[in-house]
């Protein structure tokens, strides 16, 4: 059942009123959705304890997104690891590094604002670029000191947390941690295997001459993948490395050509920094057809949808016809868009949106 057939017409013709009234000018109709959803649920006789979940939920998300809205055009990197590394252990000092440095090239750290690896990314990314999503918990009341208290949103529930940490980045690092750090990754692979997230770069950071994830992808690739329960290249999209500089490389690099894609019915749109040349659209047509479901790849303008929507119409494309099966080998491809001749050197902060 729908949100109009639940509604009577004169309720809705009512809620268009109330918005106009208190001066909601911008996406009423969606902001309509959602106040008919909560009616919705009262004609329902939603469960108390259902409807406080839901109310819950939804305040922290506005509560979030407002703390994110004056940040949106600085591209973010989420850190996840270990709430229980102390100060002096390697982790620790790998992740107040590895932040510093993407923090000097110009990127906000995201964290759960907890202790542990938390602390040490914003310890090295400082108060001005760092922000916090924390979770509160009986043993964990307060964020770390190194978060100030506006650059801080604290969360009831794991899943709205969990929404924002990931909604917001342009890239991941996760250094060892326990159950939690794991559940963060294995959500982000999965989101990204099924393609109901699009690709970003994943960094899985070892403290210097580490093997816990090497562990982990020895499990993944001699375990899962002679089960049948994961694709050959499922793990080809985390780079494992112990060394700051190619975790920082790897996250800033993955936006040095390509931008961003879109999916109109059976069309992948691929949005770029710089237009490919015939010659490098001919050898991706060699080298990726077998991700393709007919055709090759075209350099084309934004197609209507796009148009419509007044999105990133200032970038060149390029329009294929993707299996829609093959989503986990995007990363294959995002890479070699990346290292054609005709890529930028870098991609600059403001770039990324």
């Amino acid at each position: 059942m729908t949100n109009s057939e639940v509604v009577p017409p004169e309720v809705t013709e009512k809620l268009r009123a109330i918005l106009t009234e208190a001066g909601v000018s911008d996406n009423k109709k969606l902001v309509r959705r959602l106040l008919e959803t909560g009616i919705g649920l009262g004609v329902d006789r939603t469960t108390r304890l259902d409807l406080k979940i839901a109310s819950a939920a939804l305040t922290e998300m506005r509560d979030a997104f407002a703390l994110f809205a004056p940040f949106a055009r600085t591209p973010k990197v989420t850190i996840f690891g270990s709430a229980r590394a102390r100060p002096d252990s390697p982790a620790y000092q790998q992740t107040r590094h590895v932040s510093a440095a993407l923090a000097e090239r110009g990127w906000m750290v995201v964290t759960g604002a907890g202790p542990g690896i938390m602390q040490a990314a914003a310890e090295g990314a400082g108060s001005r670029s760092s922000l916090g999503v924390s979770i509160r918990l009986p043993f964990e009341e307060k964020p770390n000191s190194s978060i100030e208290g506006s650059r801080n949103v604290a969360m009831k529930y794991f899943f709205t947390r969990k929404l924002m940490l990931v909604k917001e980045s342009h890239g991941f690092v996760y250094v060892p941690g326990g159950f939690g750090t794991l559940d963060e990754l294995f959500e982000l692979l999965t989101l990204q295997q099924t393609g109901k997230a699009e690709p970003t770069p994943i960094v899985l950071l070892d403290e210097p001459g580490g093997r816990l994830w090497h562990g982990l992808r020895d499990f993944a690739e001699g375990q899962l993948l002679p089960a049948g329960v994961i694709s050959p290249d499922d793990f080809d999209r985390v780079l494992l490395t112990d060394s700051v500089t190619a975790a920082a490389d790897e996250i800033t690099g993955f936006w040095r050509n390509y931008d961003s894609l879109r999916w109109a019915d059976d069309r992948l749109v691929l949005r770029l920094r710089a237009e490919p040349t015939a010659a490098e659209i001919a050898d991706l047509d060699e080298r990726f057809g077998d991700l393709l479901t007919s055709g090759g790849f075209r350099s084309r303008g934004p197609l209507h949808r796009e148009i419509r929507d007044d999105d990133h119409l200032g970038l060149p494309r390029l329009v294929c016809r993707f299996d829609p099966f093959k989503v986990g080998s995007l990363y294959r491809l995002i890479r070699a868009l990346n290292n054609l001749d005709s890529a930028p050197d870098a991609a600059r902060p403001e770039q990324l949106h």
